[in-house]
């Protein structure tokens, strides 16, 4: 009996097999092959569908009919038999579609909205990640409306997220769904990943799988880079601009056998000019120097997937006093001489991913993802000084399958390590009787274990039109306790131009208050926990709780066709509430930062419309509205977060003449107004503005095609717009008013730039 049960699971497991077919649907132009995202794939007749992943790949029930359709807006449809025994297909669409001999050219979607997923997602390609400079993922999202990237202060070149209103700390950042850029490297990790390494980010708003771990909160950005096994052998990239930066990149891979190739990644840029626009003294952009290498390997068999790699960023930047303006005489009438900021990172990371399909079983994988990273910065601001090191591990080991035979009904469990070690030396700067004094050096240390275990449901029912994804995991952190993640998608398809997502779940993150906010170190204010000086009181950091929040989520996207083309309207309302939070508060009085937990109401409300279409054959136009509602209890009063816009107005153009020869890509961002921090108790000569007025940035490029060069040329900030005086008492830079961190706009003016890309893809 025993091996009659085996040999009937068997045969159940491969019907089930049986049932389903996997593909991939690839752009095909001028001998070259790409895959092609969100493309639909449908049984004709019917309206059993799916949609194309990042890769262009997709897998789909067995229909009666046997005639599979692939189709894109723009391309050529194909139709394809499967037979009983084809258990993979590939399509290859052409640009353009055939009417009565006239060729009519339409656009292939650049940023596409996943509507088929349970998880509220947005992958913006690399095709839109071209249509403007993109030096570094911190430049990649100047023509999204949903993430926003502002300096952190003004004189670090830190960049920081925001993402539903919240700041980037928020957000669970990830290099191909691993864990990456928190802690140490939450401030500057935008600038580790070079804009011509990535193949496309993947934006979800709100919560998101378990299956990453508990700390997302306002949602997950995360990084895919290019892969040995894509089309492209060798790609170069040479940028520079008018403020005097270089930059070059280049990425070649081999493919070394049917199963094995390797891919390396260069990159270095500099910035060696000091530029001080506003005349203040201090340069408007630390000089900067960094050089990053990468190298990734992969195999693949039909039953084993490996991934492995190592990368090494180097980045020194130099910024503070060393303009030319009217405060430079008074400059050297210090005995302290010119305040300078000096930040120098060494990182290292690496990574493993290996799967395993079990060919008797097609529904079923498992697979084990290793990433580990090592962060050491030495760092000073004026006589401050911070030297830290981060060293991080995170294993992820999952299995998926499906229940009984049904493959609509799919689960995945597994279990989850995560490791932070962190080791601080920090020393601060205090006024007392007016004069600066220096505390003595202290050091925090402290590390951080999390094991966890994970499960998670989905089930598609109605003929895939509605969507349940329910997960839930349970950690167990070695300072903090129990912890409990919960989460909630549901989805509604009833049809194929509707998709209505409903998200529902909970976040929770352990602060790093030195690591996350070293930028507020650019200041004369000290850094105080609970109201006592942190130097003098280690222990009050366990007095910190960890953050907690729930994310409720709601999304409605609709296509219409209007005039032969999809009118593409995106709506989406989401609700954060924290139960725990840390407050930075550096309003109650302006010579400190003080840390505490909250006490009171803490939210943030966000509405956002989007709407893409095609005006003319070729013209692609975005418009987007959002609007912030974020609130927060700090010194007992709740009021509008600081430094946040209160709503932001999209348009983006981008049109390609016949047979692409040129590309004109041109942006308007409208910001609106907001909340700067009070300073409390300050003199009324060092008072800043309780708010700061709305204001509009544009930038615009032109691209010129050939048949393996593009040339780009652009100009960012077309109206040359910038925040006045962003630092408070910058002649002073030693004295107890000096503040570098109320910077609500941008820093530099007017900038052009002129780049070069060379592709030569595979045959």
């Amino acid at each position: 009996m025993r091996y009659l049960y085996w040999l009937v699971c068997l045969f159940m497991f491969s019907s089930a097999q049986a049932q389903m077919i996997r593909g991939r649907v690839m752009e095909k132009a001028d001998d070259m092959e790409s895959p092609l995202a969100g493309a639909n794939v449908y049984w004709a007749g019917t309206t059993k569908g799916v949609v194309t992943d990042a890769n262009g790949e997709f897998k789909i029930k067995r229909d009666a009919g046997g005639r599979l359709v692939a189709s894109f807006i723009g391309y050529q449809a194909d139709t394809l038999t499967v037979s009983a025994d084809d258990r993979f297909v590939q399509f290859f669409l052409f640009s353009g579609e055939q009417l009565d001999e006239v060729s009519v050219e339409a656009r292939k979607q650049s940023t596409v909205m996943t509507t088929r997923g349970a998880v509220i997602e947005q992958i913006i390609t690399g095709t839109e990640l071209m249509k403007a400079a993109c030096c570094n993922l911190g430049e990649s999202f100047e023509t999204n409306a949903s993430v926003d990237v502002s300096y952190a202060d003004a004189v670090t070149g830190a960049k920081q997220i925001q993402l539903l209103g919240l700041t980037g700390k928020y957000v669970q950042m990830l290099t191909e769904n691993m864990p990456n850029f928190k802690g140490l490297a939450s401030l500057f990790g935008l600038s580790y990943v070079p804009g011509p390494w990535m193949s496309s980010i993947s934006v979800s708003k709100g919560t998101s799988s378990v299956i990453n771990g508990y700390e997302s909160m306002a949602g997950q950005i995360s990084v895919d880079y290019k892969k040995p096994t894509d089309p492209e052998m060798l790609y170069a990239n040479f940028f520079t601009s008018s403020e005097g930066m270089y930059e070059g990149n280049t990425n070649f891979s081999f493919k070394l056998s049917d199963k094995w190739s390797t891919m390396f990644f260069l990159h270095g840029d500099w910035m060696e000019e000091g530029h001080d626009g506003n005349g203040d003294g201090f340069l408007d952009m630390p000089k900067k120097t960094q050089y990053n290498l990468m190298n990734r390997w992969a195999y693949k068999d039909e039953t084993w997937f490996l991934q492995f790699g190592g990368k090494f960023v180097s980045e020194d930047r130099l910024g503070g006093q060393g303009g030319h303006g009217a405060h430079a005489a008074s400059m050297v009438e210090s005995d302290l001489g010119l305040y300078q900021i000096g930040i120098d990172t060494r990182r290292y990371e690496a990574f493993l991913k290996l799967g395993y399909l079990m060919p008797q079983y097609e529904y079923t994988t498992m697979a084990l993802i290793v990433n580990f990273s090592d962060h050491s910065q030495d760092s000073y601001y004026g006589l401050k000084q911070y030297d830290a090191r981060q060293q991080s591990l995170f294993l992820n080991y999952i299995y998926q399958s499906i229940f009984g035979t049904n493959p609509n009904q799919k689960f995945s469990a597994g279990l989850s390590f995560n490791y932070d070690k962190f080791d601080e030396d920090f020393q601060d700067r205090i006024f007392v009787n007016g004069e600066g004094q220096l505390t003595d050096q202290v050091n925090f240390s402290r590390e951080e274990r999390v094991p966890g275990v994970f499960f998670q449901y989905t089930g598609d029912f109605w003929d895939q039109r509605f969507t349940l994804m329910l997960g839930l995991r349970y950690d167990y952190h070695n300072i903090y306790g129990s912890l409990f993640t919960p989460r909630l998608h549901l989805v509604y398809r009833p049809t194929d131009m509707t998709s209505l997502k409903l998200s529902v779940g909970r976040g929770s993150r352990a602060a790093n208050i030195l690591a996350e906010n070293s930028n507020l170190l650019a200041s004369a204010a000290s850094i105080y926990v609970n109201g006592k000086l942190l130097a003098d009181h280690v222990g009050e950091l366990s007095t910190l709780k960890m953050e907690d929040a729930w994310n409720v989520g709601v999304n409605w996207n609709q296509k219409f066709d209007l005039w032969g083309r999809v009118f593409n309207l995106n709506l989406d309302y989401y609700h954060t509430r924290f139960a725990e939070q840390v407050i930075v508060d550096n309003e109650s009085d302006y010579s400190r930062v003080n840390f505490y937990n909250l006490d009171g109401k803490s939210y943030s409300n966000c509405y956002q419309a989007e709407v893409k279409y095609e005006l003319i054959p070729r013209l692609e136009a975005t418009l987007a509205y959002r609007y912030n509602d974020v609130k927060y209890t700090v010194n007992g009063k709740l009021q509008s977060a600081p430094l946040t816009n209160r709503y932001k107005g999209l348009v983006s153009l981008s049109y390609f003449t016949n047979l692409k020869k040129w590309q004109f890509d041109f942006t308007t961002q409208f910001n609106g107004y907001g909340r700067i921090p009070d300073q409390g108790g300050i003199e009324d000569e060092y008072r800043v503005a309780s708010r700061f007025d709305a204001f509009q940035l544009m930038n615009a490029q032109v691209t010129k095609y050939f048949r393996l060069w593009s040339v780009y040329v652009g100009c960012e900030n077309i109206g040359d717009f910038t925040q006045k005086n962003p630092i408070v008492d910058a002649g002073n830079p030693w004295g107890s008013h000096f503040d570098s961190s109320k910077v609500w706009g941008p820093l530099h003016g007017r900038k052009f730039y002129l780049g070069l890309r060379f592709s030569l893809d595979r045959k």
